[in-house]
């Protein structure tokens, strides 16, 4: 690999020359970081055309390997989590820059990488909005997901490549507001070089996962993030407003829920990020306030700027007919889900020594593979096993109940055998949770 290398590097260590490796916490690292600050072969255009579009699908066709693929959203800016810009690189067809914006979707790009893996990093937060665009991969390979698996201590693209390749990576461009027009060059640099290095990650995270023998984890991961889709709308999207744990009135709830209503509507009209209409904030105050005149509405806290005073007689609108309502919401949705664990100890003691035995003992094992806790058995899981056991408690009971909830082949086989000896054998609960139980 030769990008461009900045002028900050220090004399002796040029791009031609071998990288010498440390050892630090048991990873490579190199003891001085190359600044990657331009593409290898410029900054592409960006694709807005139809003919541009046909010409990049040619392009990635004819290319060999693993395309990287990032996508940019304007999160914060605009509504809802569309991509305003998406980056592939792919060996032999180098980087392409495309803005989704004039284009139905991207189905012609999909259709020239088909069958072809697709790198990203943190797949979870580009999917879904690659998929709108009609695009979604027949084999996937997440960097950042490789890199929790294999230990690293940091797992930002960033760190991941500056810690595997020696690279500097900025970040600085990564919040902007991508629905910008014309991008600004800076932007577009930062955009491709995303998707510079992919390939060669993936090389290194392979070759640590295959140390670590991971890798079969790894792939499993990649399998269940392709079959599980893009998740469901949620339902009662409301009740995720901010501070809504504050709410104890079922008729100011019945508030919060008109306003983030009204509130979503027009910010879908107007192509806008809700939030900078009227903060979640605002909403709660105004339904614990259930103000009645405009002069009340703008006093109350958070109400303030354009929206709030331009469309203060919309806002009194839904608080007025949410004080009229005669079927109001419920302060909670029915759940399968445990209490919280703060509680357990006086609700039920035994799932309570349950899941403080079981827990420690999977840390353990999470150290000794060297990876996080959370990746190597979701903590959700173990709470449901914990609170509702199999009525026959044996490895092969608690494998099944963990494959039931969605645990992966490699962690049911890991983590069934842990948890069926801690569930047989529960410690005591320590005194003063104990005492608190009776």
């Amino acid at each position: 690999m030769t990008p461009h290398i900045s002028d900050n590097t220090t004399a002796g260590a040029p791009a031609d020359e071998s990288i010498t490796h440390i050892q630090v916490d048991g990873f490579d690292a190199v003891p001085q970081i190359i600044d990657l600050d331009a593409p290898r072969e410029g900054v592409p255009l960006v694709i807005e055309t139809q003919a541009g579009l046909e010409r990049c699908a040619a392009a990635l066709a004819a290319g060999t390997g693993p395309a990287g693929v990032d996508a940019e959203r304007a999160s914060g800016f605009r509504y809802g989590q569309r991509a305003f810009l998406v980056q592939i690189r792919r060996e032999g067809a180098g980087t392409w820059l495309i803005d989704p914006e004039p284009f139905e979707d991207l189905r012609i790009i999909n259709e020239a990488l088909e069958g072809v893996e697709w790198i990203l990093h943190a797949a979870s937060q580009d999917l879904p909005c690659l998929s709108e665009l009609g695009m979604w991969p027949a084999k996937l390979f997440d960097t950042e997901l490789a890199a929790r698996l294999a230990g690293l201590p940091r797992v930002g693209l960033a760190a991941v490549i500056e810690q595997l390749l020696g690279f500097g990576l900025a970040k600085e461009h990564s919040a902007a507001d991508w629905s910008t027009r014309p991008l600004p060059e800076p932007w577009l640099r930062y955009a491709a070089l995303d998707v510079e290095v992919l390939a060669e990650l993936r090389e290194e995270l392979i070759e640590l996962l295959e140390e670590g023998g991971k890798l079969d984890y790894a792939e499993q991961e990649f399998t269940a993030i392709l079959e599980a889709g893009v998740a469901p709308p949620r339902v009662d999207p409301w009740r995720k407003t901010s501070g809504l744990h504050q709410i104890r009135d079922r008729r100011q709830l019945a508030a919060v829920r008109e306003l983030w209503l009204e509130r979503d509507a027009l910010a879908r009209k107007r192509d806008v990020a809700p939030g900078r209409l009227i903060p979640d904030a605002a909403l709660v105050a105004a339904a614990k306030a259930m103000p009645s005149t405009v002069p009340q509405l703008l006093a109350t806290k958070g109400f303030h700027g354009r929206a709030a005073q331009r469309e203060a007689p919309r806002w009194l609108r839904c608080i007025s007919a949410a004080r009229d309502l005669e079927e109001l919401p419920p302060l909670h949705l029915p759940t399968n889900a445990p209490p919280p664990p703060r509680v357990w100890a006086d609700r039920d003691p035994e799932a309570a020594a349950r899941l403080a035995t079981a827990r420690p003992l999977l840390q353990e094992l999470a150290d000794q593979l060297v990876l996080p806790l959370e990746n190597l058995l979701t903590p959700d899981f173990l709470r449901r096993l914990a609170w509702r056991p199999p009525s026959e408690i044996s490895e092969e009971s608690v494998a099944e109940q963990l494959a039931a909830l969605g645990a992966r082949r490699w962690q049911v086989e890991l983590t069934a055998p842990v948890i069926a000896a801690a569930f047989l054998d529960p410690q005591p609960l320590p005194a003063k949770e104990a005492k608190s139980a009776d």
